[in-house]
């Protein structure tokens, strides 16, 4: 059965511009991943640590056959493939990245799994990640949160503005 799932890529060190279409036609290109669509890419001001590059956001729906873990380990395999390794270490987590692949929703479910919380669990307090989903489908609908809609506009969307 197809679902349909969301992406959010996001990067800030390097050509992030060409680094998330590039992403995204490796994304669309994997086996068992239909129709993607890629919102516009948009500059947003760093979040969590300010002391870094503004971040250059995306987000992208597709439907997928694969199992939310097997989307996720490909999701990390495209981020290495672009230079990215993760780590535990405090700070890191919202430091400088050549490119963030998240899996923000997939399909209504409500996942927790090792390494895995679906929906993303930040997701309704970020609007560089609500701008580009709500481009999309403005109608979209966050399991246990509500409209993506209502989300954005309890949150600061300042600074948010999309690339030519």
């Amino acid at each position: 059965m197809s679902v349909r799932a969301w992406i959010g890529l996001g990067g800030n060190l390097g050509d992030v511009p060409q680094v998330l279409r590039d992403a995204a036609a490796m994304l669309s290109a994997l086996p068992d991943i239909g129709s993607l669509q890629l919102s516009s890419l948009y500059r947003t001001p760093a979040w969590g640590r300010t002391d870094q590059p503004d971040f250059v956001n995306a987000v992208a729906v597709l439907h997928t056959e694969r199992a939310p873990m097997d989307l996720l380990d490909a999701l990390l395999e495209i981020e290495r493939t672009f230079g990215r390794t993760r780590s535990d270490a405090a700070g890191d987590q919202w430091g400088p990245r050549t490119l963030d692949l998240d899996l923000l929703l997939y399909g209504d479910a409500v996942i927790t799994l090792p390494g895995l919380t679906v929906p993303h669990p930040r997701l309704h307090e970020r609007a560089f990640a609500l701008v580009p989903m709500l481009e999309l489908d403005a109608g979209i609908v966050i399991p246990r949160i509500g409209s993506a809609a209502d989300a954005l506009a309890r949150v600061d969307r300042a600074g948010i503005e999309a690339l030519p």
